[in-house]
Parts: C-alpha cells; structure tokens; sequence
C-alpha cells in the first residue's frame, strides 16, 4: 500500500472539499436562483472524467446519508416531540415514490439515456409544479434559516444602537460632569456597503470556477483514494465523498432541529434527495454508459436506499421524539460499517 498516494489524495480531498464550500457560499450568496447543492459540482466532474460509478455512488450514498446521517441529527437536536406539517408530508411522499421508482430500475437495470433524460424532464416538471402550488397556497414555502433574519434583525439594532443620543462635548467642557448629563445630539446612523452588478458578477464567476475546480479535484482524489486502498469508486462514493458533500445539510438540520425548526429539516432533507434522483442521477445516466451504470450499485444499497426514504416517510407520517433520531444515526454508523465490510469491493 503506498502511503505517500494515500496522504496526498486526502489532503488534496480535504483541500478540494474547503474550495468547494467556499464556492457553494460565494455562488449561492451572490444570486437569488441556484440553490446550494455541492453534489452536482461532482458528478459532473466525475462524469467528465468517466467516472460514473463513482458519481452515482455519491448520489447513492448522499440520498442515504441525508436521512440517515442529517434529518437524524436534527432529531437529536429537537429536544420536543417533533409533528410534520402537511407540507413535510407532501414532500416526502413524492420523494418516497422517486426513491421507489429509480430502486425498480436500477433493480431491473434500466438505467440508460432515456430515463436519465426523464429524470431530468422530472426535476424541471417538479421545480415548476412545486412553485405553482406555492403560489396557489396548496403548499407552504420551504422554510429558511434564522441566518437571514437574524442578520437582518441585528442590522436593524445595531442602527437603532447607533442612533443613541450621544453627549456633546466641547474645548470648553469639563472633564468630569459632576453628575450633571451632558447635553445629548442624535448621530446619524452608519450606511451600510452597497455593491454594484459588476461585483456581484466576478462574485458569481469566482464561484463558479471554485465549484469547478473543486469537483474536479475531489472527483479526481476521491477516484485514486479508492485505487490507493482497493476499494470500488462506487463504495468510496457512497461512504466517504458522499458524507463530506452533505456536511451543510448535517449543519441545518442540527442548526434547525436545536431551534425547533421541524420544517427546515424536512424540506433540507426532501428536497437534497429529490435534486439527487432527478437532476444529478439524470445527469449521470446521460452520460451512456449502462453497463457501469447497471454494476454500480448492489441490491443492498438499493435496499438501504428506499428503506431510508421509507422510514423518513413513516416518521414524518406518524411525528417523532427524539430516540428516534439516535436508531437512525445507529443505523447510518451501521451501514457505513457494512460497506466497509461485508460488501466491500
């Protein structure tokens, strides 16, 4: 086993994991439209480099790891029992029956171009239809963090704070009051930065290329870790890449399970795993190479796949305590365990 490979390929996943998120933060902060999935930067990059078991492990592996690793958490993290709006329900019926359908077709090894360009058809047919029933009012618009607001709140005191009456003073002024107030005037409040189109646009470039090249490098890492160690692109996929590239669901779920936020998790969770099973696996799969899609994954990771969506679907269903969260981190730690084992290849 060469140990100098296996040390540069993980500092250079790590440094590549960094860049990547660096990227997702100056993408997503500088416009209102793309959602941030780290997931797609991959794939993509992995599909460049003919890597496909290796981005539909990733796509596996996260699809799991977001039940099983991040809404588990946030159920840890809701110290209350935990009931699911009707837009949580909603939510994760239609993600069960994407899970259900994609399982059906790997199982019978249908995955080709055609039902990847269908999946695809499927995320713009969904996308549109979820923003429909937004704006009819048959769904609830998936909650955002507290982040925003928060910001926004402390802002607004820090202009209020500023604003204070603040004593005047003059060359003639005592230096001691004597417990006398001094005479107070108002200070205009600080003005906030404003950015033009320009800088907002080299923002959006510069993050691009972060998300570019991050995927490229740990694509690139990922696949010569796997050879370094003897391991399948799509076991390494499915434990280790795809578990750093569902770090941020991880932090919202914990951050919104810790401010009883029950919403945050559910729609975090529904709608990663529905982005991953239509737009990314479509992506994958149109790329046309069906005999390494079709020996990518084994039944047992198809299994693991739709009994984690199942699960998700009878907890949001029936509600939730907090046990439940620790069977299903239990449950992830054991899956991890089995891949690394039992079905190592």
């Amino acid at each position: 086993m060469d140990w100098d490979t296996i040390c540069f390929n993980a500092a250079a996943f790590v440094a590549g994991l960094f860049l990547l998120e660096l990227g997702a933060d100056t993408f997503v902060d500088n416009t209102a439209i793309v959602a941030r999935r780290l997931c797609l930067a991959v794939v993509i990059a992995a599909v460049i480099q003919q890597k496909s078991p290796l981005a539909i492990g990733n796509v596996v592996g996260s699809s799991i790891s977001n039940i099983l690793g991040a809404f588990s958490l946030g159920l840890l993290f809701h110290s209350e029992p935990t009931v699911f709006d009707r837009s949580s329900k909603i939510y994760t019926a239609l993600l069960l029956l994407l899970t259900s359908v994609f399982v059906a077709l790997a199982f019978f090894k249908q995955l080709g171009k055609i039902t990847g360009g269908i999946f695809v058809s499927v995320f713009a047919i969904y996308v549109a239809s979820i923003g429909f029933a937004i704006y009819r009012g048959v769904l609830d618009a998936p909650e955002g963090s507290d982040d925003e607001s928060g910001n926004e709140s402390s802002d607004e005191e820090t202009d209020e704070e500023s604003t204070i009456h603040q004593p005047l003073h003059s060359e003639a002024s005592p230096l001691l009051s004597n417990g006398q107030a001094p005479e107070a005037v108002p200070v205009p409040p600080k003005s906030r930065a404003h950015h033009g189109l320009i800088y907002h646009i080299c923002q959006l470039l510069f993050g691009f290329i972060s998300l570019s090249i991050s995927g490229y490098v740990l694509s690139r890492s990922a696949s010569s870790l796997a050879d370094a160690v003897h391991l399948s692109g799509t076991v390494l996929g499915i434990t280790i890449l795809s578990f750093a590239t569902t770090l941020p669901e991880k932090f919202v779920a914990v951050l919104g399970g810790s401010r009883g936020h029950a919403g945050i998790v559910v729609a975090n969770t529904a709608g990663s795993n529905i982005f991953l099973l239509t737009l990314c696996l479509g992506v994958v799969l149109l790329s046309g190479d069906l005999d390494r899609h079709a020996s990518s994954v084994v039944p047992f990771e198809l299994a693991v796949t739709w009994a984690s969506a199942a699960i998700l679907f009878v907890v949001v269903m029936l509600g939730s305590r907090r046990w439940v969260g620790g069977v299903l981190l239990l449950l992830y730690i054991a899956f991890l365990i089995l891949e690394f084992t039992a079905y190592r290849r």
